[in-house]
């Protein structure tokens, strides 16, 4: 019995196929059937979209991988928080579902950035074993929910702050640019978001926090005492959020020299050190439409490991046509930029 045909075959008739329907078929094991998918999969023949129960091979054309993506609205994974990256995970969902298909420019940026910060939140801070990841996309909008088993994100604020309580927490929290961990991060992930978000909240303790931009006012909540921290995101496909308008509404440096194809970021112009992967996100937003960027680290004394991390390796390989380069580096930046590379 040739299985490669076989699969090609009911491929070509159905528009896909799940391993199971070989097996079933055939009467071979499914570690045998498998075997003839990879090969299939490594010809380029066909491709495997979805996962566990929902996993299924289609043919491998940018069309029919596009419409059956579309047919895909919704993630769900739980991940060890062993080794997570946040960008990974982003990779994903966009691997794996239609969620950022044909995603007006604006409202994936902005769903990028969040999902990011929040992510990259649950990972670093909530010293949670696992973090739970949801992500649906309807006819309206695009939601996600963060949800850890940690410490919780206004007892880490109370602790870290020795604070008394969780309102305590939730008042520094609001003031925006706050964190627990100054020596990697500004604070500034949860307050961008805040402003990009349709609706941003966070559930943990005895409170939920909810940012409603729709309304434009916040409000906090009773709710039943819940472990970890779970965060949830929404954000309407026609939001007219201009994600560069609103890092310049709360930044009044001005950092950079533009070209038609050439942009140069005078980081010592922004005034603070630049350490946070949250810094890099929001400073690097929109550099995609040039072909060179130019850092000059002049009169910057450090920069952190997560900074030069997010610049020279995350958003390097998200656009390795773009050269980046920089000048003015003193040792100690220069070590953490080879160390990145």
């Amino acid at each position: 019995m040739d299985i490669k045909d076989l699969i090609l075959r009911k491929i070509k008739k159905n528009g896909e196929v799940k391993a199971s329907e070989v097996v079933k078929e055939t009467g071979f094991s499914r570690a045998y059937v498998n075997r003839f998918f990879q090969e299939l999969r490594d010809e380029g023949k066909i491709v495997l979209i979805g996962r566990a129960n929902n996993a299924r091979y289609i043919m491998a054309s940018p069309e029919i991988i596009a419409k059956k993506k579309r047919e895909l609205s919704k993630f769900h994974r739980i991940y060890k928080n062993t080794n997570l990256e946040e960008d990974g995970v982003l990779v994903d969902i966009k691997k794996e579902t239609g969620i950022f298909l044909n995603l007006r420019k604006n409202v994936e940026r902005a769903l990028d950035y969040g999902f990011l910060e929040m992510m990259n939140n649950a990972i670093e801070h909530s010293m949670s074993d696992e973090v739970e990841v949801l992500m649906v996309r309807d006819s309206a909008a695009v939601r996600f929910d963060i949800n850890d088993k940690g410490v919780g994100i206004f007892n880490n604020i109370a602790r870290g702050k020795g604070l008394s309580n969780e309102m305590e927490a939730i008042q520094d929290l609001l003031k925006g640019k706050e964190t627990t961990a100054p020596e990697a991060h500004s604070g500034e992930g949860i307050f961008f978001t805040s402003k990009i978000a349709d609706t941003l909240i966070f559930r943990s303790g005895t409170k939920k926090l909810i940012f409603n931009n729709k309304l434009g006012d916040i409000f906090i909540q009773d709710i039943k005492k819940t472990k970890g921290t779970k965060v949830t995101f929404t954000i309407g496909l026609d939001s007219q959020i201009d994600m560069n308008s609103v890092f310049k509404e709360y930044t009044n440096e001005e950092t950079y020299e533009f070209s038609k194809t050439k942009i140069v970021v005078n980081l010592y112009k922004a005034g603070t050190d630049f350490i946070s992967r949250s810094q890099a996100r929001r400073m690097f937003m929109g550099l995609d439409r040039f072909e060179t960027i130019v850092l000059d680290f002049r009169d910057v004394d450090t920069v952190g490991q997560a900074f030069a991390d997010e610049v020279f390796r995350v958003w390097q390989k998200k656009y390795p046509n773009i050269d980046i380069s920089y000048r003015n580096a003193n040792e100690n930046v220069e070590f953490m930029i080879k160390r990145a590379l």
